[in-house]
């Protein structure tokens, strides 16, 4: 089977040249690319990773490389990776965070995707597997558990920072002022390790489906490339317990914990990540039918943050509805993982349209591609590397 052919631009060369001159605007000589340079001047975990496969996409495995060996350099010896680094301001936030240097949370684990994608771009990760296997492992091995799933410490683990999933800690009355002190509140409550990892927050206790769905991802991705067993049987067992959180009548994976009965259950678009892990043609037929259909997450620009028939849905707020080119590239990768060539093609040019609409914006209104947030941001980058991947067999 091959893909359907995707929706190009008109000048294919200048929407290539486009993202390529975002990354290089916000590329730093320490080895790393900002997301962007006056609203996230540091390195983001997540967004390296995205940024590592663009570059690799450019043909610069160097900086590609340099990208992802940089995010470990605030590795500590429980293998945690922290989700910003301060090098260059290293007192930036230093009180907020209670140390210097870096943030004292995690992010989505990149870097296991980040490492097979570039390694299948003919670069040599030699130096990365050491690493990226010591941070999952600490997801696996070290992070608490909330039945059988791993813990999240902070919404701003999960990479959907506001996202109604969250709004059972807002008390039921949701607001940005709010929820920004809610949020502060959460760092405080933050329990560390000997080693200053976070391992638990009984503030928060929930295991969001997303997350264990991008660790397990990120786990048989890198496992491709190392061949480690361990980590297929943690990923496999991690798979298990997700897949148990179905529920039928919402077609969405529900969270574990203390919002699995109200907020936990809101249909937002990073419930449905598992997609990549879990193999029930039923479950991916009822998630790809929403990511496409416009009464549902569906948009010319990509898929939605929340279902439109839910009452958080806002269509151009942050994480309550609009469009993210990182959530649309993981369902683009878990269509073709599974062979739906028309589902991939579908969600492959929605992604490049909004990133042309938007002009590279951090993310958009999913249906008419109205850039919102910063601008450019670099993860969108990402989006050049649709067109340009290679057909499935």
């Amino acid at each position: 089977m091959t893909d359907s052919p995707i929706t190009l631009p008109a000048d294919d060369a200048h929407f290539r040249a486009a993202a390529r001159a975002v990354l290089e605007a916000n590329w730093r000589p320490e080895g790393y690319t900002v997301p962007n340079a006056d609203v996230y001047p540091f390195q983001w975990l997540w967004d390296s990773c995205f940024h590592a496969i663009a570059w690799a996409q450019f043909g610069e495995p160097g900086r590609a490389l340099s990208e992802l060996q940089h995010l470990f350099r605030t590795q500590n010896a429980a293998g945690f990776v922290p989700h910003i680094d301060y090098e260059y301001a290293p007192l930036h936030h230093a009180d907020f965070w209670g140390r210097p240097d870096h943030s004292t949370i995690t992010q989505p684990p990149m870097f296991g995707h980040a490492i097979a994608e570039i390694h299948r771009r003919g670069v040599d990760v030699t130096s990365l597997l050491e690493p990226a296997t010591r941070g999952l492992r600490f997801l696996f091995d070290v992070r608490s558990r909330v039945d059988g799933l791993i813990a999240l410490c902070h919404p701003w683990e999960s990479g959907a920072d506001d996202c109604p999933r969250w709004d059972h800690w807002c008390d039921g009355d949701w607001s940005i002022d709010r929820w920004r002190q809610r949020k502060s509140e959460l760092v405080a409550s933050v329990i560390t390790d000997g080693f200053g990892s976070p391992i638990a927050n009984s503030d928060f206790r929930v295991a969001s489906c997303g997350f264990n769905a991008l660790v397990a991802f990120n786990a048989l991705e890198l496992a491709a490339v190392s061949g480690d067993q361990d980590l297929i049987e943690s990923a496999r067992t991690l798979i298990s317990t997700l897949d148990s959180r179905w529920d039928n009548a919402l077609c969405s994976w529900i969270d574990v914990g203390d919002a699995s009965a109200d907020s936990g259950r809101v249909r937002s678009l990073d419930a449905l990540l598992p997609a990549l892990v879990i193999d029930d043609s039923d479950r991916l037929d009822a998630v790809f039918a929403q990511l496409l259909d416009p009464s549902a997450f569906g948009g010319d620009c990509g898929p939605s943050g929340v279902h439109r028939g839910e009452p958080s849905f806002v269509a151009q707020t942050y994480w309550r509805g609009p469009a993210w080119p990182q959530l649309s590239y993981l369902l683009w990768i878990a269509a073709r993982r599974h062979g739906r060539s028309a589902d991939a093609a579908a969600l492959g040019a929605a992604l490049v349209a909004g990133a042309q609409r938007s002009n590279w914006a951090e993310y958009w209104d999913a249906s008419d591609g109205t850039g919102l947030g910063a601008a450019p941001q670099s993860w969108t980058a990402i989006a050049a590397v649709v067109p340009a991947a290679p057909p499935l067999h």
